[in-house]
């Protein structure tokens, strides 16, 4: 007797279906889909969209909490350096890489999230939390003033970041550049809060 050795796939749960269709959508042309053509999409009512997300921008919300959320494990599985500038630097190529892996998507995405909204979600503390995992405990930042790097650094190398993606995402970098400009950001934040030799390769870095 001869076993049907098909492999049923797990249904994926509602919240990811819908998530996955917009990213199919965007891939295909950009922002200007409806909910109806998410909904047939996804394969789901017209009315799932709206009662799992309540509205289109809360659904690019939850495509930027995703890519950070890649960013993440990406850096959780990742061979990290001993330092804490190092590992930020590493972090920066891990977002770069992530952004760049779908530019036509990513770019449309954060356009939408640059858009005034009326409830602006948390990707300002999603990203900071990156930043401050890649930090670690600031092993090589200068002893003096490590509290205060810890403090202030993650939201900092958030706003860097995000300042990069923005003109990336405005055409204004292209993709070859983006990963550059982010590791260059990334290091001048960072110059005021490292040890002698941490800020010479640092000035070093900036000056290639």
């Amino acid at each position: 007797m001869t076993r049907d050795k098909t492999v049923v796939q797990p249904k994926l749960p509602t919240r990811e279906r819908v998530l996955d269709a917009a990213e199919r959508l965007l891939a295909q042309g950009g922002a200007a889909f409806s909910m109806r053509e998410l909904a047939e999409e996804a394969r789901v009512s017209f009315a799932t969209p709206f009662n799992q997300f309540g509205s289109k921008a809360a659904i690019m919300l939850a495509l930027s909490a995703r890519r950070i959320a890649r960013m993440h494990e990406q850096l959780a599985d990742a061979v990290l350096p001993a330092t804490a500038a190092e590992r930020v630097l590493a972090a920066v190529d891990i977002a770069a890489s992530v952004m760049l892996s779908a530019p036509a998507v990513n770019r449309t995405v954060m356009g939408a999230i640059g858009q005034p909204m009326e409830d602006p979600g948390d990707v300002a503390s999603r990203s900071s939390a990156l930043w401050a995992e890649a930090l670690g405990g600031g092993e090589g930042l200068a002893a003096a003033t490590r509290t205060l790097a810890l403090l202030v650094l993650p939201a900092q190398l958030a706003v860097a970041f995000r300042g990069v993606l923005s003109f990336w995402t405005a055409g204004e970098l292209t993709d070859q550049m983006l990963a550059r400009d982010a590791d260059s950001a990334a290091a001048a934040v960072l110059l005021g809060f490292v040890g002698r030799d941490g800020r010479a390769e640092l000035l070093a870095r900036l000056e290639r």
